[in-house]
């Protein structure tokens, strides 16, 4: 079968055949319907020698998976052949507190994610190593809302993180509109009444994010500061979410942050907010997010189905999926980048 591989160390991806995969007891094979590219994968695929802890390569990316039930391995009830899923990503043991919680982005064995540190669905077929990973998504198109798993879940854990912050009055400020930050504006719609202001590098992103809902929009410097308290009263935003997570970002979230608000980091970078007596004003919190619940996933996919959250695709078959990456790469993406298979 098909299937897009990280094969060296500061590499590009590169298609390749490889033997499919037989599901062992337990395991459940999917047909791939859609699979999405992530900056997280080009966060991986940046990693140096030194610096890199995922799967040892060869390593098939992809860690937003949607797919039909193709195979049952031994024991593994519950499902049916040809129904549509998409795959929970964070992998963990299943027995830990975390885990028994839902909560298995935080499994205390370390999660074994596909397409990071396990074989992910960037290919035809993929094996999931147990069926409570994978949540029905019915009439959905799995090709629409394969991204759920990740665009959406992350930042609507991230929302509900500050949620009893976001009263009604309040103001959020989204730092970066893209594959995440353009869902997250739709979720701050859905789920609070607060003024929703979008900060991001050039006007076109900035035209996208009101597009999707944002009240306000404003390019990502130094001046974005005082244009926020130009509209909170001088306050300051009651919650920063940080969709970049270099240091220009998180040194704008410190300056927009108001007394007792809430920061919350999602980009997966280097940048770091010194929270402390005189760093940032008193009372604020902060918070780096890792992905999400299956709980959580189970409520994005109903948001999804109530239209309450809408994401934005391009669309690539498997064999253009190295241009999809490349395209990401260069920042060309709006949304997010889909291969289908």
């Amino acid at each position: 079968m098909k299937a897009l591989q990280y094969r060296a160390i500061g590499g590009r991806p590169e298609l390749v055949e490889i033997d499919k995969p037989v599901p062992a007891p337990g395991q459940v094979l999917l047909k791939v319907t859609a699979a999405g590219a992530c900056h997280s994968d080009e966060f991986i695929m940046g990693a140096s020698a030194e610096d890199y802890y995922f799967k040892p390569l060869p390593l098939t990316l992809g860690h937003e998976v949607a797919g039909t039930v193709e195979q049952l391995g031994d024991g593994v009830t519950g499902l049916e052949l040809g129904e549509s899923v998409i795959v929970y990503g964070p992998w963990g043991c299943g027995r830990c507190y975390a885990c028994a919680s839902g909560e298995e982005q935080n499994c205390e064995q370390g999660m074994r994610a596909p397409g990071i540190f396990s074989d992910g669905g960037m290919a035809e077929y993929m094996l999931v190593d147990d069926a409570r990973h994978l949540v029905s998504i019915g009439e959905l198109d799995p090709v629409a809302n394969v991204s759920l798993t990740d665009a959406a879940l992350t930042p609507y854990r991230a929302i509900k993180s500050a949620l009893p912050r976001l009263t009604p009055g309040t103001t959020a400020v989204v730092i970066g509109s893209g594959g995440l930050g353009h869902v997250a504006i739709q979720l701050l719609k859905a789920l609070t009444v607060s003024t929703v202001v979008v900060l991001d590098v050039a006007e076109d992103k900035l035209e996208f994010a009101r597009s999707v809902g944002a009240d306000h929009a404003f390019l990502s410097n130094p001046d974005a500061i005082q244009s926020v308290k130009d509209i909170t009263r001088g306050l300051g935003a009651d919650a920063v979410f940080d969709f970049v997570g270099i240091q220009p970002t998180a040194d704008l979230a410190a300056g927009l942050i108001r007394t007792a608000g809430s920061i919350v980091v999602v980009g997966v970078a280097k940048g770091a907010v010194p929270i402390g007596q005189t760093t940032v004003p008193l009372d604020v919190n902060g918070r780096a997010i890792n992905w999400g619940s299956r709980t959580e996933l189970m409520e994005v996919v109903e948001l999804a189905k109530r239209g309450a959250i809408s994401i934005h695709t391009e669309r690539y078959t498997l064999d253009e999926a190295t241009q999809a990456y490349d395209n990401l790469h260069a920042g060309k993406v709006r949304g997010r980048a889909i291969i289908v298979p």
